[in-house]
């Protein structure tokens, strides 16, 4: 198995590196394109050139920061791994539902690329005045500039995804009224996937509430699967899927 996830990782890696050189900058910006990369280039540098719309949804503006590529196809492959043994221990246990979903995931994830996205705010106001922080760039990274979306995905134990219109002030757990769970699913948590590119886990069971925690425009919400089983061995799927859905920016265009 060790030597399974390190193939999968080599070739992962492989087709991570087909890169450019420079700095690209796409999405809602006046100018998008390719930007020379000098050493010591920092956000600032590409951000004069490639000028955001003031109106485009900074939140979630991304930064794919070439020298993490390595880390999350790591994190890919250890994804991919344990949705393979959830797989073949449903089966083996004569779960065709649970062994339904795990596959579900499996295609999920693998069409999903590795982006090496750098939690950042790359707000152009706030990195000018100095109350966000002007990171340097390495030689291919690119910086993603999203339209505002309208909506909020639920993944994961539910029937189908579900694309649902956001509302503001509308409690995370409220979305799952209109994207019904699975049975495979567990019924105390949920992830919440921020389009900043942070997550984090919130109680939604009646003994464990959490209340006053809203999705934003944009958000994912994961509907963790339900693998507290002995017999299948993977207590971290839930918080790493979570993770690495959390490197996938926004799309840079309306959908």
């Amino acid at each position: 198995m060790i030597r399974i996830k390190k193939i999968l990782i080599c070739l992962l890696l492989s087709h991570s590196a087909l890169t450019h050189a420079g700095i690209t900058v796409t999405g809602d910006v006046l100018k998008p394109g390719d930007i020379a990369f000098t050493e010591g280039m920092r956000f600032q540098d590409a951000i004069d050139k490639a000028i955001p719309n003031p109106q485009s949804y900074w939140l979630a503006a991304a930064w794919l920061h070439q020298p993490l590529l390595e880390e999350q196809t790591r994190l890919k492959v250890g994804v991919l791994f344990d949705l393979k043994m959830l797989l073949r221990g449903s089966l083996l246990n004569n779960n065709p539902d649970l062994a339904a979903l795990a596959e579900r995931l499996i295609k999920d994830v693998d069409r999903r690329p590795v982006t090496g996205r750098k939690v950042a705010q790359l707000d152009p106001v706030a990195i000018e005045v100095g109350f966000a922080r002007n990171y340097l760039l390495s030689d291919g990274d690119h910086l993603i500039y999203p339209v505002r979306p309208n909506s909020v995905t639920v993944v994961g134990a539910v029937k189908q995804k579900c694309t649902l219109p956001y509302q503001a002030m509308k409690e995370t757990r409220e979305y799952l009224a209109s994207c019904p769970r699975l049975a495979e699913a567990e019924t105390d948590f949920l992830w919440l996937i921020n389009p900043n590119g942070t997550y984090r886990r919130i109680a939604i069971a009646a003994w464990n509430r959490q209340d006053g925690i809203y999705a934003a425009a944009g958000s994912t919400i994961l509907v963790p699967v339900d693998n507290n089983n002995s017999d299948l061995p993977t207590p971290d799927l839930n918080e790493q899927l979570a993770q690495f859905l959390a490197t996938q920016p926004l799309a840079e265009v309306a959908p």
